[in-house]
């Protein structure tokens, strides 16, 4: 099953509703970005376990940095293939 939410808050929403395997994440998004959405994820123990993949168009390395730190488990940069999404979830979703 696949959980959609347009933005962050949408998001933590879905996130104490519904129990899920791996969270996608933009790291630009209304109402709340996708850093801080990590944040208040991993703050109010929501999802514990849950592996986070963040996606962006950020070209510096200091949101990547701060994704990491805030527990994200890897990143994609737009634009991406189909091969690299398959690269990099695969991996999250075979170890839980």
């Amino acid at each position: 099953m696949v959980y959609e939410a347009g933005s962050g808050i949408e998001g933590l929403e879905v996130l104490r509703a519904r129990q899920v395997n791996l969270i996608l994440s933009d790291i630009n998004m209304p109402a709340m970005d996708g850093l801080e959405f990590l944040r208040q994820i991993r703050a109010q123990n929501l999802a514990l376990g849950v592996p986070v993949l963040m996606i962006t168009t950020e070209s510096s390395e200091e949101h990547v940095k701060q994704a990491i730190l805030a527990g994200a488990q890897g990143y994609i940069r737009k634009p991406f293939t189909a091969e690299q999404v398959k690269e990099r979830v695969l991996p999250l979703v075979d170890a839980g």
